[in-house]
């Protein structure tokens, strides 16, 4: 099969690999869609001397396929795979992780938190830009009827890290949420917080990108690049500032805003990867008496739960894709995703 590698600075390989054949407590997915997530630029644009490393194509184990938001029909089990596990036929989505299963985070579902043997798919080992993927049958996550493959492929990275995010902080309708950066997680996190009660406020500094968060249920929207956002989110609480704030940035600015934008006894989620935050602690933490908490992506039940719930409430999760490619479109597709600012992109095969 043909496959996508990122190559360094800014290129992608399409490489040939033999068909994935299940082993014990495997089984092979026949790909429906795979999603393009802003992780994937980091890798993408890497010096190539890095990029050729990461993905193995300096090593002996040989290259890694790319991509880490998959969703699928099962095509195949392997030996000891159970039918309360798979079947073929079976729509699923995949928690992108596998670790070692014994230690208490593989047990209760947070892979990604393994102790022993962690593997990302699409970086440390196969990923979906591929017709076939192999995966541990205990990664499998099941698709509701109802929900796209596309919207699976989302939910399988960011809009599942947008849900565990918003648990994380108990969201709720009692509750006015500021939220920072509205990319595709954080656009996942309006409309999420919007059909679970709460007033949203987006905040960005790209005015088409808000125009969204606006379509996707925000209540107000805010532009930092434009005004006072700390003091815009205070006028639009009667002086208190949110009750939860989140950022999805991930930048120092975006992560402060999040922080000082908190109401006293506020609670602030940090979901976005990479970089540094700098806080004078005492005034905007210890004073605030602020809670703070990192939120990492979801686990296989958290992952599960989000799927339902964005089908029981017409989550529009679909409408996060600007751009629908095919595999053998994957150096413009990345190209596009390189550049653009206001889109998501996926495979479907």
């Amino acid at each position: 099969m043909k496959a996508v590698v990122f190559g360094g600075e800014r290129t992608v390989e399409f490489m040939t690999f033999p068909d994935p054949t299940p082993g014990v407590g495997e089984v092979v997915l026949e790909m429906k869609a795979s999603g393009m997530c802003g992780t994937d630029l980091k890798f993408y644009r890497l010096p190539r001397t890095a990029a050729l490393e990461m993905v193995g194509l300096s090593s002996d184990a040989g290259p890694v396929i790319a991509g880490h938001e998959p969703c699928g029909i099962v095509a195949a089990v392997g030996p000891g795979v159970t039918e309360r596990q798979a079947r073929v036929g079976d729509r699923v989505m995949v928690h992108h992780y596998a670790g070692c299963q014994v230690c208490p985070h593989c047990r209760t579902g947070w892979t990604q938190l393994c102790d022993n043997e962690l593997v990302v798919y699409g970086y440390n080992g196969h990923g979906a830009h591929a017709p076939y993927m192999k995966v541990p049958a205990y990664s499998l996550v099941p698709l509701p009827q109802s929900v796209s493959f596309e919207a699976g492929a989302a939910i399988s990275c960011g809009t599942g890290t947008a849900y565990g995010g918003l648990l994380r902080l108990d969201t709720s309708a009692r509750d006015t949420i500021a939220i920072v950066g509205q990319g595709p997680v954080g656009l996942s996190a309006t409309a999420l917080a919007s059909a679970m009660g709460a007033r949203v406020i987006a905040l960005d500094i790209d005015d088409d990108r808000l125009a969204r968060a606006r379509e996707f249920g925000a209540t107000d929207t805010i532009n930092p690049k434009n005004i006072d956002a700390v003091a815009a989110i205070n006028q639009l609480t009667r002086g208190l500032g949110a009750d939860l704030t989140m950022d999805s940035a991930g930048s120092a600015e975006s992560r402060l805003l999040a922080v000082r934008g908190a109401k006293k006894w506020g609670k602030v989620c940090l979901i976005g990867e990479g970089g540094s935050m700098t806080v004078d602690v005492s005034p905007d933490i210890l004073r605030k008496q602020l809670s703070i908490i990192g939120s990492w992506t979801f686990s296989t039940v958290g992952q599960e739960e989000c799927a339902r719930f964005c089908a029981e409430h017409d989550i529009p999760v679909d409408a996060l894709f600007s751009r629908r490619w095919k595999l053998d479109q994957a150096g413009e597709a990345y190209q596009w995703f390189d550049h653009q600012s206001s889109g998501k992109g996926v495979f479907l095969f």
